[in-house]
């Protein structure tokens, strides 16, 4: 068996190949690629004869793996922030790398990350390009806002239909008039973009398979958890069946305490904010219409506040909602609003 180190960048590939000869670990082979070179590349691995590959989790990894999977004994995407012997090594070069990543390889020791089905990455593609859209419309409207402040004329209203009639009648500058119609030209053609890729998300839905609509379904349940949440989290989870505890998902999804220890001495740090922002922007949103909105969430957020103060309360908050839909996930029970009724005062 032949263990393959791949160091892939966005122009690049190093190819380091390695056998197991007895005792002795043995270098058999390197190749440096251009990524235009893709009849090249697959011909190289297609006649490489039995292998294992490994390569870090980049953002451009899959047209790699499509390209050469078929051949490929085991492929194994390396985790890149625990995989840190390479990062934090004096003598880094693409050669270097590609060659430990095969020696992790051959002795199992490489930190492997969560490579998500088709079906999820095209779900991702859709629910991360409607939060950049939602992102745009809010820049926009904020900077319409700062515009009109300058002259006294913000209002609570301004984006209703009463409102934007009030905006083309503002008395402002015949700069500031042409930059407002510049920029309610773009909150149009944003909004037009945002019902778009709503209808998009909708029309994906109804092609669920039985194991993603159910999850849909469950939660769907909980309070306050409308179709947008539920998009982030089905996407940006993918299969919970691969987190072995709750600790695992808080610590995936960036909302887990850092942890510092020396000497018997032990301080908790802030959360790490790794894993997916969009998820945590989700949960955090999450809970603050629950706290807002159920009696049972509220009292579980002032406990936490009265502790750690009113920031680090919302964010333990996010963290057991979490924990909650992904138990309902696993367990398929929907969230049990008779809770809500019999928390105590």
């Amino acid at each position: 068996m032949k263990f393959v180190g791949v160091d892939l960048h966005k122009n690049t590939i190093s190819v380091c190949v390695m056998i197991q000869d007895g005792n002795q670990r043995k270098v058999v082979n390197r190749e440096r690629f251009a990524c235009s070179e893709t009849e090249r590349i697959a011909t190289f691995f297609r006649e490489l004869g039995p292998f294992r590959l490994v390569v870090e989790a980049t953002s451009s990894y899959e047209w790699f793996l499509q390209l050469v999977e078929s051949g490929a004994d085991r492929i194994v995407l390396a985790h890149p922030k625990k995989l840190r012997v390479i990062a934090e090594s004096t003598r880094k070069t693409d050669k270097i790398d590609a060659e430990v990543l095969a020696l992790f390889l051959m002795l199992d020791m490489i930190p492997e990350a969560y490579r998500p089905t088709p079906r999820q990455r095209e779900h991702r593609t859709l629910v991360r390009q409607r939060r950049s859209i939602q992102g745009r419309i809010t820049s926009v409207k904020n900077k319409m806002r700062h515009v009109l402040a300058g002259y006294n004329a913000d209002r609570a209203s301004l984006f209703s239909q009463a409102g934007r009639k009030y905006l083309r009648q503002a008395s402002v500058s015949s700069a500031d008039r042409y930059v407002l119609g510049q920029l309610e030209e773009a909150l149009d053609f944003h909004s037009e973009q945002m019902a778009a890729i709503d209808k998009q998300l909708r029309a994906f839905a109804k092609t669920a398979p039985i194991a993603e609509k159910e999850a849909r379904e469950v939660l769907d349940t909980i309070p306050c958890v409308g179709p947008v949440t539920i998009d982030v989290v089905v996407s940006e989870l993918g299969d919970v069946r691969r987190f072995r505890s709750q600790k695992k998902v808080g610590a995936y999804a960036g909302l887990a305490p850092g942890i510092r220890e020396s000497s018997g001495r032990r301080k908790e740090l802030g959360i790490t904010k790794e894993g997916s922002r969009l998820l945590r922007w989700a949960l955090v949103e999450t809970a603050w219409r629950l706290v807002g909105k159920t009696r049972r969430w509220g009292l579980i957020y002032d406990r936490f506040k009265k502790r750690m103060g009113a920031k680090k309360a919302i964010v333990a908050v996010a963290r057991r909602v979490l924990c909650v839909m992904v138990a309902m996930l696993n367990s398929g029970k929907r969230y049990n609003t008779a809770l809500e009724a019999l928390t105590p005062p």
